[in-house]
């Protein structure tokens, strides 16, 4: 397999350094890498892009590493943000950084994991001045977008370095590792050229066999920035973004972007998803995309067991059965409904209206009288009925159902 003809026709191809050491890398069997600072304790759907074209290159036949930034991420990389990030205690960057590295293993396994703190934590500054900030020139710096767009609203030194840093990461790995490319998406295509050149120059032009790739960012059709929800981001954990939550997220993707993101974050061939999308267009209300889409990335993520948990959620969500679940899927669906705590005295069409299944007492008793809400899947008849009188589940808490299919959740304090 061409490692850049599979990328192109799925769309994944941005930016390339020089083609001819990318396919030779290939041929050679050589290292890829991407890096992953650690600036929060999951990854999250943002960052599948990169997971997935990390397993790409794996699949065809280079030597995978993911680089873990346990020293970069002390510093923070300044590229097209508005502000600096906010510096993270050596604890909470290790704290991270080790979470990370877990979940990466767990989804890729086959990767081969690094940390760049090992070489960059032994670094003096002298050392760095000398060994690695004599090799860039100013001028060369202040070209790159990524420190051009923030020289006007304020950029410190610590940020400025740090281009360098994922350069001499990229050299490390190079001399080291037999790493011969490194991938990224479009935002680091300045970081990874500052790593081609600076290889360049430390092992001559005509001797280097390092090359840069970027792919695309991942925006949904209207322009949005993908993986943002009401909520807040959807996250690879399901300690945060439970199984269900994580599922549902891909089969609500609107009809526009599901191509699109069939070619960028699943393995399916090009005849598969021409045959989906031909699917779809018979009978676009089965969803047949989405779901397919659904399936494949939660699988990758979280595996087969906790796809099949997801989609029989899925099923009794739909269907109303949520209380006949066993512990193990009701547990699931407790954590995958919005949940909020109150009174044992509360009364009853106060709660309907707390929890939001109704914008007032009026519409709730309307609500009522059609018999169209349910406290853990028995109808409510009295408004003036307090909490405290109902049969809760799970340590005090009801399941609220108004309809068929819209739940929410009562904690009891």
């Amino acid at each position: 397999m061409n490692i850049i003809k599979e990328l192109e026709w799925r769309g994944l191809v941005k930016q390339i350094t020089n083609e001819e050491r990318l396919l030779k890398a290939q041929n050679d069997g050589a290292a890829v890498y991407c890096g992953f600072d650690p600036t929060a304790d999951s990854l999250h759907v943002g960052h599948l892009m990169m997971i997935v074209t990390l397993k790409r290159f794996d699949k065809a036949g280079f030597q995978a590493i993911g680089l873990i930034g346990g020293g970069t991420g002390m510093i923070g990389d300044p590229s097209f943000k508005a502000d600096e990030r906010k510096l993270q205690t050596d604890e909470q960057v290790k704290f991270h950084a080790t979470a990370i590295q877990n979940q990466l293993l767990r989804i890729i396994p086959d990767v081969t994991f690094a940390n760049n703190v090992d070489w960059l934590g032994n670094m003096s500054l002298i050392d760095f001045l000398r060994d690695v900030g004599k090799d860039f020139n100013i001028s060369y710096l202040l070209n790159k977008d990524s420190i051009a767009t923030r020289i006007s609203t304020g950029l410190s030194v610590t940020e400025f370095s740090y281009t360098m840093l994922q350069a001499y990461d990229f050299y490390n790995l190079y001399i080291n590792h037999n790493c011969k490319v490194q991938i990224g998406g479009s935002d680091q295509w300045g970081n990874i050229t500052s790593g081609t050149d600076y290889i360049s120059t430390r092992v001559g032009s005509a001797n280097t066999e390092a090359a840069g790739f970027t792919i695309p960012l991942l925006t949904k059709s209207d322009g949005q920035k993908f993986g943002k929800t009401e909520s807040g981001a959807v996250w690879l954990d399901s300690n945060k973004t439970s199984v269900y939550d994580f599922y549902q997220f891909w089969i609500n993707q609107d009809d526009n972007d599901c191509v699109k993101m069939l070619k960028y974050l699943t393995f399916l061939t090009k005849e598969e998803i021409d045959e989906l999308e031909a699917k779809h267009k018979e009978a676009p209300h089965l969803r047949t995309m989405q779901k397919t889409l659904a399936s494949e990335i939660t699988k990758f993520v979280h595996g087969d067991k906790e796809l099949n948990k997801a989609i029989k959620l899925t099923d009794a969500f739909f269907t109303g059965n949520i209380l006949n679940l066993d512990d193990d899927l009701l547990e699931l669906a407790i954590k995958s409904i919005p949940t909020i705590q109150l009174e044992k005295t509360t009364s009853v069409i106060d709660a309907i209206v707390n929890v939001n299944a109704a914008s007032s007492k009026r519409e709730a008793r309307e609500f009522i009288n059609a018999k169209a809400i349910s406290f853990n899947d028995v109808a409510v008849q009295d408004e003036n009925m307090l909490l405290s009188e109902i049969e809760t589940i799970k340590n005090n808490k009801i399941i609220v159902k108004k309809g068929k299919k819209k739940y929410y959740l009562l904690e009891i304090k």
